[in-house]
């Protein structure tokens, strides 16, 4: 079995601090992101806004060799698109925007689809199923909960509603380090895998294919692209296991309403 790491009461404070500050990176970022943006503008504003606002650090940020402040994955693109001041965003785009922050020690992982301009049906649709997916795992984290249960839950949505899960990429345990165990798939059976404790936190973030789960990855070694070039959504929070369920430690403002609702 994995060796996952319990944050104590005090280490959980600096999660949710860490937490709300990116939370507020995403806040800053809405009033920017528009028709016209480079995707390489909306990393020097993260970064900006992260490092001399908040006074934080971003942890993407030489990890792995990695350049860049975020990931800005466009349209086809299912995750880890590499800033680019050529790439502009235009009306009918969606783009995933996934950032990570660190204060004091401790890491908030976070991601956000944005509709730019007049968006298609179908793009929209498939980013709100994704979202509801994303909410349905969360709803399943609960001490003696499972990580089968928590893949279940979002496959079962996004497969009811005609879309696919991919299945190369999944969620982590954070905290002190980016990545820790366990590995969170987003695809499961119902109580199979690592049984949930309090204590543990670890992020959620599934990618939902419009057509096939098939993903390729670019020349680049980085961008990974819907091997049909169909649309693919993501969102991400930040969970801890909590006594009586979950706490989204990288829940924004205006989105109250989902962490209280049942599914």
């Amino acid at each position: 079995m994995p060796k996952v790491i319990l944050k104590s009461e005090e280490e959980l404070n600096l999660m949710r601090e860490a937490g709300r500050l990116l939370a507020l990176v995403f806040s800053y970022l809405d009033e920017q992101i528009a028709p016209g943006v480079s995707t390489m503008a909306i990393n020097d504003w993260a970064e900006r806004y992260i490092v001399d606002q908040l006074k934080a650090r971003p942890a993407s940020k030489g990890q792995y060799d990695y350049q860049y402040v975020l990931n800005a994955s466009v349209n086809h693109v299912v995750c880890h698109g590499v800033p680019s001041e050529t790439q502009k965003l235009k009306s009918g785009d969606i783009v995933n925007v996934d950032i990570t922050l660190e204060k004091d020690g401790f890491i908030a992982d976070s991601s956000k689809m944005y509709l730019i301009g007049d968006v298609s049906p179908y793009a929209k649709r498939l980013v709100d199923k994704t979202y509801e997916a994303l909410w349905q795992g969360i709803h399943a984290v609960k001490p003696g909960a499972t990580l089968g249960d928590v893949g279940y839950a979002i496959q079962q949505h996004a497969e009811k509603h005609g879309y696919s899960v991919v299945r190369e990429y999944c969620g982590h345990g954070i905290g002190r380090e980016m990545h820790e165990e366990p590995q969170v798939l987003h695809y499961g059976k119902k109580g199979r895998g690592l049984v949930l404790k309090e204590g543990m936190v670890f992020t959620i973030e599934p990618m939902i294919n419009q057509g096939r789960a098939k993903i390729k990855t670019k020349r680049d070694g980085w961008t990974v692209v819907t091997s049909d070039k169909k649309l693919s959504a993501q969102w991400e929070h930040t969970i801890a296991v909590t006594s009586s369920g979950f706490e989204v430690l990288t829940l924004r403002d205006d989105e109250r309403i989902s962490a209280e609702c049942k599914p």
